[in-house]
């Protein structure tokens, strides 16, 4: 039985060692577009803002200790482009501009997601950042080392702007969480996240809640933020962390149904 898994972070990695754990006899290949594989997604901001100080702890596997380990073909910087379902065979596109195909028995999908990067004016200015991977990281990292960043407004108040907000603080900026909504932390009750508001302002991080982005300009080294309402707030740097959206196109492309959230429809047992 040969299997093949699209993605290599959190499901696909894991799925790659179970079914290892379950059969010592399956050809096991692993793509992954990025070059790195199962990393520590939430340990990101907090490399960012110091509290992690050695890259190399981000990372539960590299790609060779992780094939060597549970017998899997990993292959970094390899996107799969196309799925040919009757064919049982996928299109493979590697960083030096190559493509093969490779044939399967079974088939994984874990591509995962993308952050939301709505079409505002001024979105592509130098210093807009989103977060989402271990190359993400690497660029924020180094604009903060060049640019000494002293303010930041995070767009979005979920679980990663929190994270950002507590880690950009530590690293000596002034920061401003926005958020269209009336509180931060959507998927609790006010009452819960009324406490994360009183906490934010104890540690002097400025929060604008029911504010919503219209567009960016810069000046210069200098970013500003402007809202809806007419206010606008200056900044060396913007964070958006204003969700995901589900990597779905390769499935699209492959005429494999898509559920009413927009994700890759699946059954009871995923």
């Amino acid at each position: 039985m040969k299997y093949i898994i699209v993605g290599g972070v959190a499901g696909g990695a894991t799925a790659a060692a179970r079914i290892r754990r379950l059969t010592e006899d399956a050809e096991i290949v692993l793509f992954e577009k990025g070059e790195h594989i199962s990393y520590a997604n939430c340990g990101l901001p907090y490399y960012i803002g110091g509290v992690i100080e050695d890259r190399d702890r981000l990372f539960v596997q590299t790609p060779e200790a992780f094939g060597k380990r549970f017998n899997i073909d990993v292959r970094i910087l390899s996107e799969v482009i196309a799925i040919d379902a009757e064919a049982k065979q996928v299109t493979v596109h590697t960083a030096d501009g190559k493509e093969y195909v490779e044939s399967y028995d079974k088939l994984l999908l874990s591509p995962g997601a993308s952050p939301v990067v709505p079409p505002l004016e001024g979105i592509d200015s130098k210093g807009i950042f989103t977060l989402r991977n271990v190359s993400d990281t690497d660029r924020i990292k180094a604009y903060m080392a060049e640019h000494k960043v002293k303010r930041a407004v995070i767009v979005g108040g979920g679980f990663i702007g929190l994270e950002m907000a507590e880690n950009l603080k530590h690293a000596g900026a002034q920061v401003a969480v926005v958020e269209m909504a009336n509180q931060v932390m959507a998927p609790i009750d006010f009452s819960m996240a009324a406490l994360v508001h009183e906490h934010l302002q104890q540690q002097d991080v400025r929060l604008c809640l029911e504010q919503a982005v219209e567009g960016f300009s810069r000046e210069g080294h200098e970013l500003t933020v402007h809202f809806k309402s007419g206010v606008s707030l200056k900044a060396d740097m913007v964070l958006l962390s204003i969700g995901v959206r589900a990597e779905t196109r390769l499935a699209q492309t492959a005429g494999l149904k898509i559920g009413e959230m927009r994700g890759i429809c699946v059954d009871e047992y995923l």
